[in-house]
């Protein structure tokens, strides 16, 4: 057999292997050994802590011949059967590509016929949020009252999109993020055991990046055993991860507390130059204020700081930076995250936060307070000429609005989402939509967006939080619960309209354009056709305008788009 990743190879098959989640597996051995396990299970948790695995381990321990038993022997027929898959009694099933009814349908049917090889028929059900409406349906009765010789385990990572009609026919686990002492022990065991070598401090700096994931963990030190030549070291993992190391971080945090920003942004520009991610490197210094504030806070907080270990040079730090001033900081480098998630140029939302963070006349200082410095005014030109840059970069992408020749006539500021809504082609789908079109729609909406995820994953990220809301023969309506990403769909960043329209027409064969539209957009579109539904005699105050030879005029030279008529 060719290489196997090593978390394959090290997935868990017993309770006792399945770390930080004690809380899970204590419970779940004693119901076995006094036979009093449920018919259906729920566990959800982030990705990486270990679902699917327990839900197997879980499978084998009540079909194992040495049942009732705390843990499955994992060498009787029944064990090896399972986890090589042989055994067709236990049934895994991926909810993001069998998500339909008709695939439900056929287990309601088949759940009866009582299992061939072993005692117990397990289905194990994975990404079960990803099931449609219809098939969450057709599972709810199945699910209730199943034959005595079925068990359900459904998994998810979004317990929130399940409804609480399964949910209440389930015995719900919450599995935990993997404490980074427990990903560590973990680890040291596999290097150990695949007779690598590896630097304890790259081992930590793994389960810090692995952020709680035992899989993503394995897959970081895969990764890096195949990188590295000989030795893990540190500075394999951060190449691999795009991480930047604490000392970094640590020196850049010393030049933004000695107001010196010329230092703060060159160190920042080196690493940004190299291909680091400048949002990956605002969330380190976020974090790295978050720690100082925790450990300042108790020493005893160690444990739950995000740095590996506490060296001196971070104690020193933590000492001398006042309470008020991390309070400040952090606040000040989450509203420029913010920013910079939103925009297409992050770099220089970075630069204006540390050009802003080492203002002389920042309040408060540290807990030894020092006089203004004498570059305070070099310092304010620095922030203006930022200031002024993005003003610059903000207004490439906004259309030179022409100067009104007349008063009646005013320039309303639109957001560019609204700038490029196809009012009346909207209209024309609100006219002819369906239900029936709509219904067809959404049940195949979730294969849609599966096979978004496979071509592009940028696109999938924008798609992910909207949803369709009207349909006709010709098009439909999607509605995004954020501006920013209805936006980006807009402007059909990397053809994103086009690969939708595709794999939808590859699925229901038929054409359809996509219109989208922010969710406030939608809902004033929306009271906007029903109000003309229910009282079509009234002509709206739009047309009337239309009527008055300057205001057609007006709308010929700027567009109808951009004008607010006033009385």
């Amino acid at each position: 057999m060719g290489y196997q990743a090593l978390y394959r190879v090290y997935r868990p098959q017993t309770f006792h292997d399945i770390a930080g989640q004690n809380h899970i597996t204590q419970t779940l051995q004693n119901a076995l050994i006094k036979q009093q396990f449920s018919h259906a299970y729920l566990f959800t948790g982030p990705r990486g802590t270990g679902k699917t695995s327990a839900a197997k381990i879980l499978a084998k321990a009540i079909n194992c011949e040495q049942a009732p038993c705390s843990e499955p022997c994992n060498t009787c027929a029944a064990c090896r059967g399972i986890t090589d898959g042989s055994i067709t009694d236990v049934i895994e099933i991926d909810a993001a590509s069998n998500n339909g009814v008709d695939e439900i349908r056929e287990i309601r049917d088949k759940v009866k016929y009582a299992p061939s090889d072993v005692r117990y028929k397990v289905y194990i059900i994975d990404e079960v949020h990803m099931l449609s409406t219809g098939a969450f349906n057709a599972l709810l009765k199945t699910l209730e009252e199943p034959p005595e010789h079925v068990v359900f385990i459904l998994a998810t990572t979004e317990p929130q999109k399940i409804p609480l009609t399964i949910i209440s026919r389930c015995q719900r686990f919450d599995f935990r993020r993997i404490p980074a002492s427990s990903i560590v022990e973990r680890l040291s065991f596999v290097v150990r055991d695949r007779e690598l070598e590896a630097e304890e401090e790259a081992l930590r700096l793994i389960a810090k990046a692995s952020e709680g994931g035992m899989r993503d963990a394995l897959s970081v030190l895969d990764q890096a055993a195949a990188y590295s030549e000989g030795k893990i070291t540190v500075q394999d993992v951060l190449d691999i991860t795009g991480m930047v190391s604490d000392q970094l971080v640590q020196e850049t945090v010393e030049a933004i507390e000695a107001d010196d920003a010329a230092l703060a942004i060159n160190k920042t520009g080196a690493l940004l130059d190299q291909g680091k991610d400048p949002l990956r490197l605002i969330e380190q210094l976020i974090f790295y204020y978050r720690d100082m504030m925790l450990y300042q806070t108790s020493p005893d907080l160690e444990d739950v700081l995000t740095r590996p270990h506490v060296d001196e040079s971070f104690r020193r730090q933590s000492e001398k930076i006042a309470a008020e001033r991390l309070y400040a900081v952090i606040r000040q480098l989450n509203a420029a995250l913010l920013e910079m998630k939103r925009t297409n140029h992050p770099r220089i939302f970075l630069e204006m936060a540390l050009v802003r963070l080492c203002a002389p006349d920042k309040q408060p200082l540290q807990k030894t307070q020092t006089a203004p410095s004498a570059e305070g005014t070099d310092l304010e030109k620095r922030v203006e000429a930022l200031e002024k840059r993005m003003k610059e970069v903000a207004e490439i992408s906004e259309p030179r609005q022409p100067s009104s020749g007349t008063n009646t006539v005013r320039h309303r500021p639109r957001s560019n989402s609204e700038r490029r809504i196809p009012t009346a082609k909207i209209r024309q789908v609100l006219d002819t939509a369906t239900k029936d079109e709509l219904r067809e729609l959404r049940s195949v909406w979730a294969n849609v967006m599966a096979r978004i995820r496979t071509q592009n994953v940028a696109a999938h990220a924008f798609m992910l939080e909207s949803r369709p809301v009207a349909s006709s023969p010709d098009g439909f309506i999607q509605a995004f619960k954020y501006d920013f990403h209805c936006q980006m769909v807009m402007e059909n960043k990397n053809h994103i309209l086009d690969m939708v329209q595709s794999i939808l027409q590859e699925m229901i064969k038929k054409k359809k354009t996509m219109y989208p539209l922010p969710e406030e957009t939608w809902e004033d579109v929306k009271k906007d056709f029903i109000k003309r539904r229910k009282h079509p005699e009234e002509k709206s105050e739009e047309t009337k305008q239309e009527k008055d030879p300057l205001i057609s005029e007006a709308e010929k030279l700027v567009g109808k788009d951009l004008l607010e008529i006033k009385d």
